[in-house]
């Protein structure tokens, strides 16, 4: 199965293709984690990528499309892949058709009121990481770590205001290729507002995977 997952921030799509991954023994590949290895390994497009950001540029489509190709010639993507974070816009989707025939392109939907639920809620220990939420995982003590009893903060983009100009850019980009392989008959809509396990037992039974 060769897919692109396609949602807003806080949908769930990460932790989905962690899941679906696993099932169907395919590689989930994210553009962060591509450009990450490639910068930690110092390949040539590692180094190439390494230099714009430090210079404080937006990485281009040709050198994101790049990565990209590179990765997916990998022998493990030989039996499919889920690309998570690519496409962003119509060129890549378009080289991207040009380097494989996906077979699904699934769209994790959630309204902004659910999206800002999720995010907003999200709070961090600022010296180890570990992170609760005030709805669905809440410390013992409210706005204490459980470990340290340190106060726990609200990262800046956690909060309201940060989240809907996310959503907006979101949308702004993201629109143009839902409509893209919609019309190309490639996408699927799946409402990702249920528990995780629902929405993965959704998505299992809609790629034909058993639900573990």
């Amino acid at each position: 199965m060769k897919m692109v997952f396609l949602g807003p921030p806080g949908a769930g799509k990460g932790t989905m293709a962690v899941r679906v991954a696993d099932a169907a023994g395919i590689p989930h590949i994210s553009t962060g984690d591509i450009f990450r290895f490639n910068i930690k390994n110092e390949t040539e497009l590692g180094k190439k990528v390494k230099a714009i950001l430090d210079s404080g540029e937006l990485v281009p489509d040709t050198v994101t499309i790049e990565l990209v190709q590179d990765r997916l010639q990998k022998d493990d993507a030989a039996n499919g892949f889920i690309l998570d974070g690519f496409p962003r816009t119509i060129p890549q989707a378009d080289a991207l058709g040009e380097m494989v025939e996906l077979d699904r392109v699934i769209n994790f939907e959630l309204s902004d009121v659910e999206v800002v639920k999720r995010l907003s809620g999200r709070r961090v220990h600022p010296g180890s990481g570990r992170t609760y939420h005030v709805l669905f995982s809440p410390p013992r003590v409210e706005g204490k770590d459980d470990e340290t009893g340190e106060p726990l903060v609200q990262r800046d983009d956690d909060k309201e205001e940060a989240i809907k100009n996310r959503l907006n850019v979101y949308r702004e980009q993201t629109q143009p290729l839902i409509d893209y392989y919609r019309s190309r008959g490639k996408l699927v809509d799946l409402d990702s507002a249920p528990s995780p396990d629902n929405v993965y037992a959704a998505l299992a039974e809609l790629l034909g995977l058993k639900r573990a």
